[in-house]
């Protein structure tokens, strides 16, 4: 019991708890839009984040979230149906793209190649205090961004044409969303790596929404199952001596299978 309330273990807690609490404000308009594969493709250029952060010797938060923007901002402009490429190919092109790039990156930094593991499934054992507070602040700012526009992103998400006839702007909603998805992936590196962000974006959020009767229900659960998932992770992998961020997400697929059951037997 003393090693779980060690002073290392408190930090990656509290880590955990905040990327768990900012995560739903985004994960939810990420399920009810099916942006899964988009998450995942600034995500992965989390990598090339990173590889350009220690080349220039730039902050790696500061690194990842500006390479993230620009990745997510590149998707959005070749979105556009004069581009010719489907959504699926083009976010398939991306996303590998962009970590390949990131691996290739980082082969060529003396001594990076040896932490390239920590950026790809966190290493939220590492955190330290100014980690914790950066990772609070940005969720702060998540979470204030999203309840300010949350009216504007439903309608948007529900149907455009009645947002735009509303006098809403659909379109810088989706670039709200992009540059809090983008911080997101800044603040969640460290605590689940590159190769799991998706992961802690889509899961809370899937697994509340069979549980949920409202928009602001189904934040509120994921927001549970997220808390939940990473403590208990956390406690899974002092336990078992099993990678802490897997560990977190391990949680969070046993809640979603739970999540879908119990909402199977409501709906018989």
């Amino acid at each position: 019991m003393s090693g779980l309330l060690s002073e290392f273990m408190i930090r990656a807690a509290l880590a955990g708890v905040g990327v768990a609490l900012a995560a739903p404000w985004l994960g939810v308009f990420v399920v009810w839009r099916r942006m899964a594969y988009f998450g995942d493709a600034v995500g992965h250029a989390a990598v090339l984040g990173v590889a350009l952060s220690l080349m220039i010797q730039l902050p790696v938060t500061l690194g990842v979230a500006a390479v993230a923007v620009t990745v997510a901002l590149v998707i959005a402009a070749l979105e556009h149906p004069r581009v010719g490429l489907g959504a699926d190919a083009l976010l398939g092109v991306m996303s590998h793209g962009a970590l390949a790039f990131g691996l290739i990156a980082v082969s060529f930094l003396p001594g990076a190649r040896l932490n390239l593991e920590a950026y790809l499934f966190g290493d939220i054992l590492a955190v330290g205090w100014a980690d914790v507070g950066v990772i609070w602040a940005g969720a702060a700012v998540i979470a204030a961004v999203i309840g300010w526009r949350w009216r504007g992103l439903l309608t948007a998400t529900v149907n455009p044409d009645l947002a735009w006839s509303a006098g809403l702007n659909p379109d810088r909603d989706r670039r709200i969303l992009t540059l809090a998805l983008a911080l997101l992936v800044a603040l969640a590196i460290k605590v689940v790596g590159a190769l799991l962000i998706t992961a802690l974006l889509v899961i809370p959020a899937a697994a509340a929404r069979p549980l949920s009767r409202s928009p602001e229900m189904m934040l509120g659960v994921a927001m549970g199952i997220g808390v939940l998932s990473a403590l208990a992770g956390l406690g899974l992998s002092y336990a078992a001596d099993t990678p802490a961020g897997p560990s977190v997400v391990v949680v969070s697929v046993v809640c979603f299978v739970l999540g879908r059951a119990i909402g199977s037997l409501r709906t018989d």
